[in-house]
Formats: structure tokens, C-alpha cells, sequence
């Protein structure tokens, strides 16, 4: 099978549709068309219905993706492990982080890089930390700089960078500001503006609190934290945020009786995939901040 047909093939599959597999491969739609059809014939079976605009994968279609997927995974470790012998740190590194860590951990870290590695091009993707853990187990992202998930997914290497505390927090005139002793069942008896159900850090409150019997009333979620703390410097509830994202001159921050939260910031890879030159020299960056 050709490896260019398999391409053509899977980014079909991805985006649903020929124009934006063709998009994504800088190719024509004909020539994506072309390729799909050719493995279509080398395997004697249809791979896609095509039903006006709606483009769906066939239970053939459905049987490969997977299995073309690892194989072109295979070719790019196969690259990647040839390239490593030259000790040269050079083409593209595909990384997904956050928008809380992109903007308050990464900067000096992707200054540094860059200085560094010149020949380097950086396709850095900003994404939720879930999906770039999903990416990468996926295999189409070769590294993550993103929350550490509590429950990983045992095809993930995990590499602890930095502790990241997280802090109850209020606005300065919200009812909780003005309470000495603080504990959860009080706290649980106010709206909360928190990230959405299925986040990492979402994840890491719930942990805490259901144990202990708590209901936290939830009232508006979003995943970007920088939403959130807009939300609670208006007043409209409580919040979990990492203690970089406040200054103590416009927030509240909470103790909250033998209670004290944090999560892990780090590096997220495949463990059976080669990292490349590039992709180690960021890691290695990143752990010497």
C-alpha cells in the first residue's frame, strides 16, 4: 500500500470530507480524491459512502483507519530515529499546550528555544490539555507541554515539570471574603464558576470534595481560565484557579479548612514513539525553567 494513499486516506476520515483532507495535505481535491480511489481499488473494497456533501467511513473504512494510522505513525518514528543519528536539531516539532501555560509558563522557555534551535520550524498548537493528551496518543502530535492528567492513559509517558498550586478564590466583595473560617460545606453552599466536567482540574476538585459527601453548585463553566477569572472578579461566584493567574490586590484567595489542592504541569509523549532531536532539546528546555 502506498503511504501517500494511506495519508489521503486517514485525513479524510479525520475531517469528514475530501476538500479539507485536501486543505489540510496542501493538495487539490482531485488529487486526494485520486489517492483514496487508488487504495480503494488496491483493496478491492469501498472505503467511504458518499452521500451528497456527507462523506462516512464504510465498516471496511472503519477496520483500517486505526490500523493505518499506527502504520504511519511507524513511518514517522522510523524518521525520526534516522534523523537522530546526525545529533542535528532541526525540522518541524508538532506540540500542543494550553492557553494558561503558553502564556505564563512557555514564553522564556520558547524565547530560549528558538535562540537556540533556529532550524527548528515549531508548529505549537494551543488546545485544552485533555486534547492534547489525546493527540498525542493519537500520534498526531509528537509532544504536549499541558496539565498532567490523574488517570493517564497507559500509551503516555509522563515527565513532571513544574508544581502548579491552586487557590480557592473570591472577589473582594463577594459574601466568602469576609468569612474567618472557611470550610468546604460553607464553600459548597455558593455558586462556583469552575472549568467544565472532564478537565484535569475539574477532575482534581472532584476528587477532593466527593468523598466528603460536597455538592458544589456549579453555575457558569468554561475552560479557559482566563474566562474564569474575569467571572469572579465580577462577582458571580467562587473559583479554583493556579495561583499564577492572581494577584492577591484584586482577588480573595480562600483557606479552606485542611484543604490545599495543586496540579502537575509537564511533558506528555507516546512511549512507544521516538522523540526527535528537536522535540528533546524542548523538554530539556522546559525542565531547566
Amino acid at each position: 500500500m502506498d503511504i501517500n494513499n494511506l495519508r489521503a486516506f486517514t485525513k479524510v476520515a479525520e475531517h469528514g470530507s475530501f476538500s479539507l483532507a485536501a486543505e489540510s495535505l496542501h493538495l487539490t481535491q482531485p488529487a486526494i480524491s485520486k489517492r483514496v480511489a487508488a487504495l480503494e481499488s488496491s483493496l478491492s473494497m469501498r472505503l467511504f459512502d458518499r452521500i451528497g456533501h456527507q462523506v462516512t467511513l464504510t465498516e471496511g473504512g472503519r477496520q483500517l483507519l486505526p490500523q493505518a494510522q499506527e502504520i504511519l505513525n511507524k513511518v514517522v518514528d522510523i524518521r525520526r530515529s534516522l534523523a537522530n543519528l546526525t545529533d542535528q536539531v532541526t525540522g518541524t516539532l508538532s506540540m500542543g499546550t494550553s492557553h494558561h501555560i503558553g502564556l505564563h509558563r512557555l514564553p522564556p522557555v520558547l524565547r530560549k528555544f528558538s535562540q537556540n534551535y533556529p532550524d527548528v520550524q515549531l508548529d505549537l498548537q494551543f488546545m485544552g490539555s485533555e486534547n492534547a493528551c489525546n493527540a498525542v496518543e493519537q500520534g498526531q502530535l509528537e509532544l504536549a507541554i499541558a496539565t498532567l492528567p490523574t488517570h493517564p492513559s497507559p500509551k503516555l509517558e509522563l515527565t513532571p515539570i513544574w508544581d502548579d498550586p491552586l487557590c480557592f478564590v473570591v472577589g473582594k466583595d463577594h459574601p466568602l471574603a469576609h468569612i474567618n473560617q472557611l470550610n468546604l460545606k460553607i464553600l459548597s453552599e455558593h455558586q462556583a464558576v469552575l472549568p467544565s466536567i472532564g478537565t484535569y482540574t475539574r477532575d482534581i476538585l472532584e476528587q477532593a470534595v466527593t468523598p466528603k459527601g460536597i455538592t458544589i453548585q456549579t453555575g457558569i463553566s468554561t475552560n479557559y481560565l482566563e474566562t474564569l477569572k474575569m467571572l469572579v472578579s465580577i462577582g458571580l461566584g467562587w473559583s479554583l484557579l493556579p495561583g499564577t493567574l492572581l494577584k492577591e490586590s484584586e482577588f480573595k484567595i480562600l483557606q479552606i479548612e485542611d484543604l490545599q489542592l495543586a496540579r502537575t504541569l509537564g511533558a506528555i509523549r507516546h512511549h512507544k514513539r521516538t522523540l526527535s532531536n528537536a522535540a528533546r532539546a524542548m523538554l530539556a528546555a522546559c525542565q531547566a525553567r
